[in-house]
């Protein structure tokens, strides 16, 4: 089974997302006339995780990101168990969020949600609307900003009757302008990959195709847990990381949200690199159970999923325990995964024999 083959293909969206980056660019002048010229696009974050505003003595930057199709587990599971799971719905959503704003240095200042519904009645059931609310309450505590508003429209004959898109955006600063992360990938760096809680929010349409599979669907038995209970473990949150990094000083050449495309993102940088790994994270039964009853084959899922790894940061060698302490002391498990070579644009992933060219990613 493949990601394509489930109606989601990145051959066909990264082209539109090349062509809207190329007219974006075309309308970055139109900011110059504020306050005397002092804001202007930077524009070496055109095809970032985000888009940054320069001002004097900060960046402004800013995000647009949606969950994707998760929460349909969640209503499923919610029939079948009579829990809503919507307060981890909600965390998901935000780290979809924050977790790409801060790939660049930026903390989150604020954050909107954008709820859409296909019929108001959805606002009906108040212990789902209920778990929503405190669900994304705690995200953003967590990720260190305030929830500033949102939106919520109904979209009848777009959205299906019981359903919701849910995603938002968030605004961040970067401040002083030297906690900026972008551009400074150095040969031999390290690799640290930050393990992730799961699947996240990245590969759902795959893993809804396997549940229509399984004669118990998401009942389905993982060890002690079901596979919707284990789908629905929500995204790590990676703000605190990337913040106490910079607070202690670690020089982060670049940061990395393992979401779509997988392990491809590894070489989202535009320099040309070849990106080594040695060392794999802790393999995750959800992972294997994908694999197994896909059948997903690697080349498949490490293109496509995380496969255990939610975030990377490649720093120099000799900080790499830093940023292994510093998640530590987050409940976050982190390892030195590999290194950056001088060399053709490419992810090689040794103990699985793979290796994934540049052209591979072409999301810029």
């Amino acid at each position: 089974m493949t990601y394509a083959s489930t109606g989601v293909n990145y051959d066909a969206m990264d082209p539109f997302k090349r062509m809207a980056q190329i007219a974006g660019r075309e309308t970055a002048g139109n900011i110059n006339r504020l306050n005397g010229g002092e804001f202007r696009e930077f524009e070496p974050s055109r095809g970032e995780s985000a888009y940054l505003i320069e001002a004097a003595k900060s960046y402004f930057a800013h995000v647009e990101e949606g969950l994707g199709t998760k929460n349909l587990v969640a209503d499923a599971m919610y029939a079948l168990t009579g829990k809503s799971y919507y307060d981890q719905i909600a965390q998901d959503t935000v780290a979809m969020i924050v977790n790409d704003l801060v790939t660049l240095g930026a903390l989150p200042l604020s954050v909107a949600m954008h709820l859409a519904v296909g019929n108001s009645d959805w606002f009906n059931d108040e212990k789902r609307t209920r778990d929503l609310v405190n669900g994304w309450k705690k995200a953003c505590d967590m990720a260190r900003c305030v929830w500033g508003g949102g939106e919520t429209p109904t979209l009848k004959d777009i959205v299906a009757p019981n359903a919701v898109v849910l995603s938002g955006s968030a605004i961040g600063i970067i401040k002083p302008k030297e906690r900026l992360i972008i551009g400074k990938i150095e040969h031999g760096d390290a690799i640290v990959i930050i393990e992730s809680s799961g699947i996240h929010a990245n590969g759902l349409t795959l893993a809804r195709k396997i549940a229509d599979k399984l004669p118990m669907g998401y009942l389905t038995k993982i060890g002690i847990c079901t596979y919707g209970e284990t789908l629905l473990d929500p995204t790590h949150i990676y703000v605190g990381l990337v913040e106490d990094c910079l607070n202690a000083g670690i020089d982060i050449h670049y940061a990395v949200n393992v979401t779509g495309h997988g392990w491809r993102k590894l070489m989202r940088a535009t320099q040309s690199f070849t990106y080594v790994i040695e060392e794999l994270p802790t393999q995750l039964p959800i992972f294997d159970f994908l694999q197994k009853f896909g059948p997903v084959d690697d080349r498949e899922a490490y293109g496509n999923l995380n496969m255990g790894a939610g975030y990377a940061l490649y720093v120099p060698e000799a900080e790499a325990n830093q940023v292994i302490a510093v998640a530590k002391k987050l409940g976050l498990r982190a390892f030195v995964a590999g290194h950056i070579e001088d060399g053709d644009k490419k992810v090689i992933i040794n103990p699985k024999g793979l290796e994934y060219i540049g052209d591979t990613l072409s999301v810029r």
